[in-house]
């Protein structure tokens, strides 16, 4: 993924419109990131893993503010993200964390900090939300539930708290 000197902006689809969306943005010359994940279904007669927006009706487009109305013009684009009242844009360490995040996943095993409690903030310091900041909203044996703010929406993440610090 090349990473354009233009923000990324962040635009909400029609529900399941988001591939379709992907698909005309890029020929229209934008740059476009539509995070994906395998995951497992199951039908009646069979199980099979497929690939699914990681964040369901978010495309993040890469394009100076100016050309934001030329994106909502596209079928499928329901708005523009806004924060403050102004478009919403990703900043630079959300966007590699996200790109990190699906590059590796979090799978990463390790005991616990015995000092962080639930509610305190913390900072991820390593692993592919490195430099995140976010709430503990729960602790199990080895990991740690941890809300991250994002796109104006909360993630839930687990965490190995030899990755967490207190902010």
């Amino acid at each position: 993924m090349t990473t354009s000197s233009n923000p990324w902006f962040v635009f909400y689809t029609k529900s399941r419109q988001e591939k379709k969306v992907r698909d005309v943005l890029s020929k229209k010359g934008f740059e476009v990131f539509l995070p994906m994940q395998k995951v497992m279904r199951q039908w009646s007669d069979r199980k099979k893993k497929v690939e699914v927006p990681l964040f369901n009706s978010y495309i993040f487009v890469s394009v100076p503010e100016f050309r934001i109305s030329s994106v909502l013009e596209i079928p499928g684009v329901a708005w523009a993200i806004r924060q403050e009242g102004k478009p919403a844009s990703l900043h630079p360490k959300e966007f590699e964390a996200i790109i990190r995040f699906i590059e590796t996943g979090l799978l990463i095993e390790a005991l616990p900090a015995d000092d962080i409690e639930k509610g305190e903030e913390v900072e991820v310091m390593d692993g592919p939300m490195k430099g995140l900041k976010g709430f503990v909203s729960g602790k199990g044996k080895e990991k740690f539930v941890v809300i991250l703010e994002a796109l104006g929406q909360a993630i839930r993440v687990e965490v190995s708290g030899l990755l967490l610090r207190k902010v």
